[in-house]
């Protein structure tokens, strides 16, 4: 198991923070073989059609991991870190280099809509210039633009760049 040490919390290498804002200090726990996780909660395709929750889960905790492992040869070595303020506003992955953020969000669902960027268009304004981009991972095929730095790729744009 892979415990972040980062949390929701934006540290001081980030640069200043909205004070007034609270943020809840949340570690975010990946399970390195998402298969494993699957056979440890039992899940069947009956449970998963039951409790589609559960497969949105096991999606992001395939992402985090697929993130933490290419983080190890990237050239940047990002921190990973899970973002969620008081109010409930939440990022599922934050990677952050030399102070800069890029946020990601992953839904399971083959439709993306502007609402799904809530969480992200807040660690944006939070970020200020620190921020770079925000990416909603999704399961359809098309790359999608949904304002300034702000798209909606494919999953499998971790291993591809989409064309």
């Amino acid at each position: 198991m892979v415990l972040s040490k980062r949390h929701s919390e934006l540290t001081p290498a980030m640069g200043s923070i909205n004070v007034g804002k609270r943020y809840v200090k949340m570690p975010k726990a990946f399970l390195s073989d998402t298969g494993l996780a699957a056979h440890l909660l039992h899940l069947t395709d009956e449970r998963l059609s039951e409790e589609p929750a559960l497969c949105g889960a096991l999606l992001e905790n395939f992402v985090g991991m697929e993130l933490r492992k290419q983080s190890a040869w990237s050239k940047e070595h990002p921190q990973l870190f899970h973002w969620r303020t008081h109010g409930q506003q939440e990022v599922d992955l934050v990677l952050e280099s030399g102070g800069r953020l890029v946020g990601i969000e992953v839904k399971a669902g083959t439709t993306v809509t502007m609402d799904d960027f809530k969480g992200l268009k807040a660690l944006a304004d939070d970020a200020g210039r620190r921020w770079v981009r925000g990416i909603v991972l999704y399961s359809g095929s098309e790359m999608l633009p949904f304002g300034d730095n702000l798209v909606a790729m494919p999953i499998s744009a971790l291993w591809r760049w989409p064309g």
